[in-house]
């Protein structure tokens, strides 16, 4: 069995300023529920970039998990927060579904690899032959 090395770009959770920022905002009556989602965020939400793959665990708990390979990415759009510090970018995939990765910080830093990592996919010379099932 053939192991394929992944490289490690960025392990961790939102940005520690998402979460600063709201607490302050939750002060008042109107802030509250983008305060108690900032903490909902800092305590589950963890994302994992590879050189292969992007995974978010989130949700209640840390229960939902999805992983994407470079592969399946057709648009990457991202929206600066917090003055620039971190961001939110939403993987639109091949099939019309969307992945949100909301408080990422350095997002700058991670679109730029995640776009390098398509274009490498896209302009490798495949040399695989798709075979279908037999009747």
């Amino acid at each position: 069995m053939t192991t394929i090395q992944e490289d490690l770009h960025y392990e961790g959770g939102p940005a520690k300023g998402d979460l600063i920022l709201n607490i302050l905002l939750g002060f008042t009556l109107i802030g509250l529920p983008f305060t108690i989602g900032a903490i909902v965020r800092a305590i589950w939400l963890r994302f994992r970039i590879t050189s292969r793959r992007i995974s978010v665990c989130g949700g209640w708990m840390g229960n939902d998990k999805t992983q994407v390979v470079y592969s399946q990415i057709s648009e990457v759009r991202t929206v600066p927060r917090g003055f620039g510090a971190w961001g939110d970018m939403v993987l639109v995939l091949r099939d019309g579904a969307r992945l949100e990765l909301r408080s990422l910080p350095r997002f700058r830093e991670v679109e730029t690899y995640i776009l390098e990592r398509m274009n490498n996919r896209s302009s490798a010379p495949s040399n695989k032959s798709v075979e279908g099932f037999a009747a």
